[in-house]
């Protein structure tokens, strides 16, 4: 896959606000990839070293964490996102109270491909 549409994935998933998540799907729609939610996963397990990203606001569309509950990585996720004060139970975040739903002004200022 192009370089470019890792770095599309990146750029969209760093506009997600601070206290908010997204899905890979809504992140691939905003990217300008529609259909390519899987896409957006492989990127973030492609993330170059010392690039940040913040990979730990996207979700499934559910809002369930992509990792197994035991694991580390949900353990670090759910940690990251607690932080920013966004709720996790059962390894899940509610979609309704935390999903990002950008406006078109907002989107125009931030994501430039």
């Amino acid at each position: 896959m192009s370089k470019q549409n890792y770095e599309r994935i990146w750029a969209t998933v760093n506009a997600i606000p601070i206290g908010k998540v997204s899905s890979y799907g809504q992140i691939a729609d905003l990217a300008g990839l529609p259909g390519r939610a899987r896409l957006v996963g492989k990127s973030l397990g492609q993330i170059p070293k010392g690039r940040k990203v913040n990979w730990h606001r996207v979700l499934r569309s559910n809002g369930q964490l992509a990792f197994d509950k035991a694991s580390e990585q949900a353990q670090r996720q759910k940690g990251l996102l607690q932080e920013e004060n966004v709720v996790v139970l059962n390894n899940r975040v509610n979609m309704k109270e935390f999903n990002w739903r950008p406006d078109l002004s907002e989107l125009l200022h931030t994501l430039q491909f």
